[in-house]
């Protein structure tokens, strides 16, 4: 029988270049996530230490968490809308030189083929295959290291970096506004720590890094700028500025 379903196994793995892309956006989200956890928390312990209201607490939390998400979507817009602008430009070049000059375009597909470990017989012809299959998404993708099918899109990242702070600030600023008063500050720090061991593991292991120096990090940098605010929290409230 020549049935598909007795020719083996379907092979359905990821291919490097989509896996990396997949793992870029986890990486950003998670690394979003924890600065919306960090810088929120900083805000609202350091206010807490200032004042018990919680509708101030709230007030403040929720401004943060505002001001931060819009800031991280537009900067990532703007960060992203650029890497695309450029990507469309080298595009418009290669488009051009493949218009003008199909030999030496070909010849440079070969030559970069070749340097990947092709021979130049091998390189040449497969340089020729491409080209007359695709010769810009070819070049594309072997010199510019760019899928013209897969452009960068800044609305996704912006998105995708309003939603990550979002989630990372909404756990602060619920345990500063939840419990009662004499418990706001305790529950709130042993939350974010938690939540830092979490995020500091994660983008470690997404970068294939060790796990315990991006904890620690993550959880030093964390704790320390719940520290410096609710120490420039508490002399204020001490001065009366509150």
């Amino acid at each position: 029988m020549s049935e598909e379903g007795t020719s083996g196994p379907a092979h359905h793995e990821a291919h490097a270049g989509g896996l990396s892309t997949r793992l870029n956006w986890l990486r950003a989200a998670v690394l979003g996530a924890n600065d919306g956890i960090v810088s929120t928390a900083g805000l609202v312990v350091g206010v807490a230490g200032a004042t018990s209201d919680r509708s101030t607490l709230l007030t403040a939390g929720l401004a943060g968490l505002l001001a931060g998400s819009m800031s991280m979507a537009a900067g990532e817009y703007v960060s992203v809308s650029t890497q695309r602008d450029s990507e469309k430009a080298a595009l418009a070049v290669e488009k051009r030189e493949l218009r003008e000059q199909p030999e030496a375009e070909l010849e440079e597909l070969t030559e970069l083929l070749e340097d990947r470990g092709l021979s130049r017989e091998v390189a040449r012809e497969a340089a020729e295959q491409l080209t007359a299959r695709d010769a810009l998404r070819a070049h594309a993708r072997v010199e510019l290291g760019i899928d013209p099918d897969a452009l960068t899109n800044p609305w996704h990242a912006a998105w995708a970096s309003f939603f990550a702070f979002t989630a990372g600030a909404l756990l602060p600023l619920l345990a500063i506004v939840l419990p009662p008063t004499g418990w706001r500050v305790p529950v709130t720090v042993v939350s974010v720590l938690a939540a830092l061991v979490l995020t500091g593991w994660t983008s470690a292991r997404l970068g294939a890094a060790a796990a315990g120096r991006a904890v620690l990090r993550n959880v030093v940098g964390g704790a320390l700028a719940m520290g410096v605010t609710y120490v420039v929290g508490a002399l204020l409230g001490a001065a009366g500025v509150s």
